[in-house]
This record gives C-alpha cells, sequence and structure tokens, in this order.
C-alpha cells in the first residue's frame, strides 16, 4: 500500500543555518532517503521552498480567490514530503520515525486507493498494489 508522509516543522529554524550545518542537515536527509531506496519502498519525494513563496487558491461556490502565501497560518510549515509503498501502517510508521527531523512532525495517510473508489481514470501503475 501506498503512504504520503508529509513532513512539517518551524522553517524558520533553518535560516540561521551556516553552510556547514545545512550540509551536515541535508546528509541526514541523504541517508535517510538511499536507505528507503534500498530497502524498495522509496517512490518518490521532494522537498519544498519556503511557505513564503506559496500561492493558495480557494475554491468558493461561485469563485476562486487566489493569495499569496501558504494554505494554513501556522506555526509549523509542510516543507516536503516522501512517497512509500509499504506492507501496512506499522511499516510506514516506522519509516515515519526515521525522519530526520527534530522538533517537527510526520503526517502519515495511506493514498486513496482509485480501483476501489471505482475511477476509470487513473493509470493502473497509480493502483498497482505493492
Amino acid at each position: 500500500m501506498k503512504y504520503l508522509l508529509t513532513l512539517y516543522a518551524d522553517e524558520s529554524r533553518f535560516g540561521d543555518m551556516t553552510p556547514e550545518q545545512g550540509r551536515e542537515h541535508m546528509q541526514r536527509w541523504d541517508a535517510y532517503t538511499t536507505e528507503a531506496i534500498e530497502a524498495g519502498v522509496h517512490l518518490g519525494g521532494e522537498g519544498l521552498q519556503p511557505s513564503a513563496t506559496a500561492t493558495t487558491v480557494r475554491i468558493e461556490e461561485s469563485d476562486q480567490i487566489v493569495t499569496d502565501g501558504p494554505f494554513a497560518e501556522t506555526k509549523e510549515q509542510l516543507g516536503g514530503y516522501y512517497l512509500l509503498d509499504c506492507s501496512d501502517l506499522d511499516e510506514a510508521l516506522a519509516w515515519a520515525r526515521k525522519i530526520p527531523m527534530p522538533g517537527g512532525a510526520v503526517e502519515v495517510r495511506p493514498v486513496m486507493d482509485y480501483a476501489a473508489s471505482g475511477s476509470s481514470v487513473h493509470s493502473q501503475e497509480a493502483q498497482a498494489p505493492r
């Protein structure tokens, strides 16, 4: 089953990093990603630019409103994600616990099973089980 691990942290913590600290920080992420790839669970993932670069489209009944900034005003911002193919929630949670992000939060969610939902549009590849 596919799980999306969304990563939330206070991005202001990273603004004061020296270049050396930034490299050390990235090495921890590289090690985590390499481990997930080698274990065969890694399907994808990306880090995101700071929330100040976000643009939000709010969809109302009769209008769409476009605003600069992130969707929610919160202390923690969405910083990236991993898409993993795990046998069950316990395995996905084990991978979430390994995320090298002290002080942050990882939301773990199963990806929708489009075949079970009756979709005839999504590709067979997106529906393929592990």
